[in-house]
């Protein structure tokens, strides 16, 4: 097989430099670039071009679900294996249905991490210890969100689809504290566009209220406590 070229995106330094080192062990994988944010792991990935990127989800600026939509909304040919140590049932199916091949907690092995890998370059999907081709993947999503969703809801998947670069960026508000009114200031939107906003991300997320949605935010390492800063 031909060589792998992968670049790497965690912002914790010796997560990163033990990654590199277990990689760089390999003759078929070469690491072509780092990155700390989710704006690097765009910026990389477009001038790269790399096979595969290895990108946490708890990232600064962007997570790593929001990365791997704006990668599949741009149709770069670079698959996503998303790191976290975030590992349920609900933040495995919003991975995939924003376009990512694999998704691994941080403690697995390495070697099955060099597997997922090359499977994953290899185009197919991950999801544990199950390898899918596109319409297997398919056919475990909707499984997947059949066993999971509650009772109210009609049963599509629309209830798990990523939330778009806007939704995100108001949840973070959220997670902040700030008011519809004041998120609507900041965005330079109406009050009103930020409410259907909102509704769409409850909706998405399963939660009833906006408090629910910002602690699953941050159970899910979607957003940063760090953030609240800005």
């Amino acid at each position: 097989m031909d060589t792998i070229k992968l670049v790497i995106v965690d912002d914790h330094p010796l997560f990163r430099e033990g990654v590199r080192n277990v990689l760089e062990t390999e003759e078929d994988i070469k690491v072509l670039a780092e990155g700390v944010t989710g704006d690097q792991a765009l910026e990389l990935i477009r001038e790269h071009r790399p096979d595969v990127a290895l990108i946490d989800v708890n990232l600064p600026n962007m997570n790593g679900i929001q990365v791997t939509r704006q990668l599949a909304a741009e149709r770069l040919d670079t698959v996503v294996v998303l790191l976290t140590a975030y590992d349920d049932v609900e933040q495995v199916l919003h991975a995939f249905r924003a376009g990512a091949s694999a998704y691994c907690s941080k403690d697995i092995e390495p070697g099955k991490l060099m597997d997922v890998i090359r499977h994953a370059a290899r185009g197919f999907y991950i999801v544990g210890d199950q390898i899918y081709d596109a319409a297997g993947l398919q056919d475990w999503l909707s499984r997947g969100v059949e066993r999971v969703r509650r009772p109210h809801l009609d049963g599509d998947m629309e209830a798990f689809a990523p939330l778009s670069p806007r939704e995100m960026e108001i949840l973070q508000f959220v997670t902040r504290g700030l008011s519809n009114k004041e998120i609507a200031s900041k965005l330079g939107i109406s009050h009103q566009t930020v409410k259907n906003h909102m509704t769409a991300i409850l909706h998405k997320l399963d939660v009833e209220d906006r408090t629910q949605a910002a602690v699953y935010a941050l159970r899910h390492g979607w957003v940063r406590l760090q953030d609240t800063r800005k």
